[in-house]
């Protein structure tokens, strides 16, 4: 007996999972809307605690307390676990990390979640490289306290916005993998931390959360202006994914990849790689056009996402718990839904194309 099945179940393409007021992505027209405001426009109204908040406040959560009480809570916690994972790399270490949390469910859980994801990775980046942490500073904003943390010194105005404006396009992007993995979590009934784990575990992954590193990658390995077509040319040959080019969703460019670009491009860093990496994206738009005339292959959010971190100084171990610390809050905001809106337990069937007794 054949068992027809149309397409579109499979991978749950176009199949809703759920009902949010989080975030809404239009792939046909290029567009994302988190918290009822378009992402070029959020990203340079406000900062990212303010934004988690607004998530948290629409998910039907109260009033939240300060992220920077709660980064000094979690510090404490990060440098109990942080000896027995120092030589795990940051990117694997976090996920122990978050799973080891010490944190009950309740009306603050969400706030702290938050608040500890970027103190864990940047307390186990520091012990990996074998120097002594350093604590937060409960008084800075976000993103501030961040690069306070990664550098040891304070950070400029300029470098803070642009990490709070990274943070806030990434916090939210519809039914992604990791959030939808957080949703069959909590809808278990199983903790906050435990469904956080579970979304960070999907992000981990290279289809997922792991594709800025390789964008630098691909760069480093093009060398220079001279090399990029014929670099370009033998890539496309070989059938290699460019990284940084193509999204599932986005029949047209990603939008979050103008909004760091913007954001890029106002803190100005002093260096030759983005006007060599505008040199690669122009390059490399023409040749997937002409190899792919029916389907387009624009610049995706993870282009612009390494050269904004790079700029900034993370290094790229720490790419995806970075992504992590902005995503967390869209996860735990799509914990909060779930529960206030009574959703139910998550059991989508499978088709079953084995033998019979």
């Amino acid at each position: 007996m054949n068992i027809q099945v149309k397409a579109p179940a499979i991978g749950l393409d176009g199949v809703p999972a759920a009902v949010t007021a989080l975030s809404h992505v239009d792939g046909e027209r290029g567009e994302l809307v988190i918290a009822g405001r378009r992402v070029d426009d959020l990203a340079v109204e406000v900062d990212f605690e303010t934004l988690a908040g607004r998530l948290w406040r629409l998910a039907g959560a109260g009033d939240t307390p300060a992220l920077g009480p709660w980064r000094v809570s979690a510090f404490a916690r990060a440098m109990e676990i942080g000896p027995a994972l120092k030589t795990m790399t940051p990117a694997d270490g976090l996920r122990a990390a978050i799973a080891a949390l010490d944190i009950p469910d309740g009306p603050d859980a969400a706030a702290a979640i938050t608040a500890a994801v970027p103190v864990l990775s940047l307390t186990l980046l520091a012990l990996s490289q074998g120097r002594a942490p350093v604590a937060p500073d409960a008084t800075l904003g976000h993103a501030a306290d961040i690069l306070r943390m990664l550098r040891g010194r304070t950070a400029s105005d300029a470098e803070a916005a642009a990490l709070d404006a990274y943070l806030v396009t990434v916090s939210d992007h519809g039914m992604n993998a990791s959030t939808f993995a957080c949703r069959v979590v909590i809808a278990t009934r199983a903790s906050l931390v435990s469904a956080v784990t579970a979304a960070y575990g999907a992000l981990s992954g290279p289809l997922h959360g792991g594709a800025p590193g390789p964008v630098l990658d691909m760069l480093d390995a093009i060398g220079g202006e001279a090399g990029i077509d014929a670099w370009l040319h033998d890539a496309l040959a070989r059938g290699d994914r460019l990284m940084g080019f193509g999204h599932r969703i986005y029949r047209t460019r990603d939008p979050r990849a103008d909004v760091l670009k913007a954001a890029l491009t106002r803190l100005a860093p002093a260096t030759a790689r983005l006007d060599f990496a505008l040199k690669v994206e122009r390059a490399a738009q023409a040749k997937l056009a002409a190899r792919h005339p029916d389907r387009p292959l624009d610049t995706n959010v993870e282009f612009y996402t390494a050269l904004l971190l790079d700029a900034l100084g993370l290094p790229r171990a720490l790419f995806t718990p970075v992504f992590a610390m902005g995503r967390v809050a869209g996860w735990t905001a799509h914990a909060i839904e779930h529960h206030a809106r009574k959703g139910r337990l998550i059991r989508p069937d499978a088709i079953y194309d084995g033998a019979m007794p």
